[in-house]
């Protein structure tokens, strides 16, 4: 079992940035892939960037590409989001999520259904 908390979400004015955390309690940290999803009121779950086990790999969905970047740090559980040139359309609530890969390592990572672990959530909002 794992557990996932988020910090570092606010409000910040459109072409800001925000740095997300996501600390985890569990005793395979570094055997999952992490994830990112978001979801704004009236709408459907989002996923937003990924990360392999040994963070070797990363995906970004293309409405972030160029302006996220995600990374991890095993030796402190925690999972990060670096998110600039924020919009206004990047508003939602930001939550992380674990995935064991197996076989399926790399494939399916923006595939809510894949992640068996998801925190709480962060609240992001973007001022025009």
């Amino acid at each position: 079992q794992m557990q996932l908390v988020e910090s570092g979400g606010g409000l910040v004015q459109a072409g800001g940035s925000l740095r997300l955390s996501c600390a985890a309690s569990g005793r395979s940290f570094s055997s999952y892939e992490l994830g990112w999803f978001r979801q704004a009121p009236g709408k459907e779950r989002e996923f937003v960037a990924a990360i392999s086990s040994n963070g070797a790999s990363t995906y970004n969905a293309s409405s972030v590409e160029g302006r996220f970047i995600i990374s991890r740090d095993n030796a402190k559980n925690t999972v990060y989001l670096q998110m600039n040139s924020l919009n206004p359309e990047d508003t939602a609530l930001y939550v992380c999520a674990a995935r064991v890969p197996g076989y399926n390592a790399g494939y399916y990572v923006a595939e809510g259904s894949e992640y068996a672990y998801w925190g709480q959530g962060t609240q992001v909002t973007v001022s025009p």
